[in-house]
């Protein structure tokens, strides 16, 4: 029999502990997708313009985004040492904002409070980093499933933080921002031990593959509740006790992933840590690295060798060349016959640095189409707060409750798609993303007619495009240009956030809505009447503030467009990467397995 301590130590040495725990991390990462929520007070409390709360918005992407400093603390210090950093960077950030806003602390210049923001959201950055760390340390052979998961959190932390501070229920809406500082600083703060590589590789069940799906169906049944909890308390004046017991069943639901590790540390019979001894020999010694060698160049170099017209034969007869090609090389090489020519750099497929990957077209093709398909999207989500108070919509929290539901199932659902177009047609996957940047092109529209109804159409399609986004970027990322580099790469590529809300939120977006906003307080300018010309103008303590449609139209029609642009550049990637994706996941590179065994 195993004793209760045994099977205790067994529980907090499961690497499924470690994931949940991972999960209610990430379930409070995501506070960037607040700022919506948290701008207006900013911008009233103390007298910005739309062009000032651009600015702090791109300040909160540039900390979103920048996460070389969290990377790099995770390979010196331990997993909760980063985490304890960033929350206390979450926590001196924010914070400092709350005590400015609500007058306990004398206001700052505009560029200070882009510090205090950066700074705040950049603890996002490590919380992510140790999470994503510590899961794919645990689950090698599941790092799809664990960082879509992941994400898709953080993706719906919005909502999930959002319906916590209506349980609260505070007139004060600067609360929100003292929520921000404080809760997921607790939180990490109470599971950074928990959340560590476990030498998960040894905990390998057959019972894993039922607990993703258990995983998954409570992820959706989440979202699914999130949604309708949402339109309830938008739609009918709900009491506060019936708003309580709403967020306890989101309490409940996000504590019930604990069933897993509790029943597989207390229920069954614990696993053998030598039952990785009884694996074949294949599947516990790696091939030498001089055979391993000699693969990837005998690959690469029928790349180089095959005729041009290849490619232009039918499906059947070019596997049947390529294999007989492949046959010949490799017995040539292995016979010492012919010496396998080596190459100056990497082709694609392969291991690329990030220097390596700089001067390639593709790598500039992901970087610009996901900048202005993204970049494009944070636009929307960093002003969502002032485009439904234009449209006359009091209750903003609803629409950034529902932009955070539909990323989460955007990152989901974009993970799972492109996963069906490469594995089972060898299709290129950025054409998952250009469908993607195309329904985003069609959520533009909605929001710059404002046609009744239209925010809820354009944060539905603005959500899923967004979040899709950052379940084919990595992913494509990492079959064009290998793994062996991917973080500087995914590091890099990130920056497109930032550089896409810069111009696209703090140029275009912003003086647009000011422009805007003093035509409609000028009215003199615009009618043949006489009158004085003070007789339009706000008090002088007043931020301007527009009202209808005409507030965004030109610039979501701007975005529209770029979104359009996105899609050109994404099918040029398409086409450019056929015969990658034809080698990688064809039925010719299952044949090609076959030869070099």
């Amino acid at each position: 029999m195993v004793s209760f301590r045994e099977r205790f130590v067994s529980f907090i040495n499961n690497r499924w502990l470690v994931f949940v725990a991972a999960m209610w991390i990430q379930s409070c990462a995501g506070i960037g997708y607040l700022f919506g929520s948290i701008s207006p007070v900013i911008k009233s409390s103390l007298n910005y313009n739309q062009r000032q709360v651009a600015r702090l918005g791109v300040a909160k992407d540039l900390g979103d985004s920048v996460g070389f400093l969290a990377g790099s603390l995770c390979e010196v210090l331990p997993l909760w040492g980063a985490l304890l950093v960033g929350a206390f960077q979450n926590f001196i950030g924010y914070g400092w904002v709350w005590l400015i806003v609500t007058g306990r602390a004398p206001a700052l210049p505009l560029w200070v409070m882009c510090i205090l923001i950066f700074v705040g959201n950049n603890g996002e950055t490590y919380f992510n980093t140790a999470a994503l760390v510590s899961c794919v340390q645990n689950f090698p052979k599941s790092r799809g499933p664990v960082v879509g998961i992941l994400k898709g959190f953080a993706g719906l932390s919005g909502a999930i933080l959002t319906q916590i501070y209506t349980m609260i229920h505070s007139p004060d809406h600067a609360s929100l921002i003292f929520m921000v500082a404080v809760g997921p600083a607790m939180v990490v703060t109470a599971l950074m031990f928990i959340v560590r590589p476990v030498g998960g590789h040894r905990q390998v069940r057959p019972s894993d593959g039922s607990s993703f799906t258990c995983i998954y169906s409570i992820c959706l049944l989440l979202a699914a509740y999130l949604m309708g909890v949402m339109l309830v308390e938008d739609l009918v004046n709900l009491s506060h006790t019936m708003i309580i017991i709403f967020t306890i069943i989101l309490f409940i639901l996000l504590i019930i992933p604990i069933v897993i590790p509790v029943s597989l540390s207390f229920c069954l019979e614990p696993s053998d840590p030598a039952e990785e001894t009884l694996l074949p020999q294949s599947e516990r010694v790696e091939p030498r690295k001089s055979e391993q060698e000699v693969h990837e160049v005998i690959l690469s170099e029928v790349e180089d060798e095959k005729p041009k017209d290849v490619d232009l034969l039918p499906a059947s007869e070019r596997q049947k060349r390529i294999a007989q090609l492949q046959s010949k090389l490799f017995q040539a090489a292995a016979e010492g016959a012919v010496r396998v020519k080596r190459r100056k750099g990497p082709h694609r497929g392969e291991d690329f640095t990030l220097m390596q990957a700089l001067i390639k077209a593709d790598f500039w093709l992901i970087f610009f189409s996901l900048l202005l398909g993204s970049g494009s999207g944070l636009t929307v989500i960093d002003n969502l707060g002032q485009m439904s108070q234009s449209l006359g919509y009091d209750n903003t929290h609803i629409f950034v409750s529902m932009i955070s539901i539909w990323n989460f199932l955007g990152r989901v659902g974009g993970g799972y798609f492109s996963e069906i177009i490469v594995r089972d047609y060898a299709y290129p996957r950025p054409v998952a993303m250009a469908v993607a940047q195309f329904l985003m092109s069609i959520g533009h529209i909605f929001f710059a007619m404002g046609w009744p109804g239209a925010m809820y159409i354009g944060t539905l399609l603005i959500g899923l495009g967004f979040g899709a986004h950052w379940a084919i970027v990595p992913a494509a990322a990492s079959e064009l240009f290998g793994l062996k580099k991917f973080g500087a790469l995914y590091n890099f590529l990130t920056l497109a956030n930032p550089a896409g809300s810069l111009v696209f939120s703090g140029i275009i977006a912003s003086s647009i809505y000011d422009h805007e906003a003093e035509k409609q307080h000028h009215p003199h300018h615009h009618l043949h009447t006489g009158g004085s010309i003070f007789a339009g103008l706000p008090r002088v303590d007043e931020p301007l503030k527009c009202e209808g449609s005409i507030c965004f139209f030109l610039t979501s029609m701007i975005m529209s467009g770029f979104c359009i642009i996105a899609v050109v550049l994404s099918l040029i990637l398409v086409y450019r990467t056929k015969i990658v994706y034809s080698h990688l996941y064809g039925k010719s590179s299952a044949s090609r397995l076959q030869i070099l065994k």
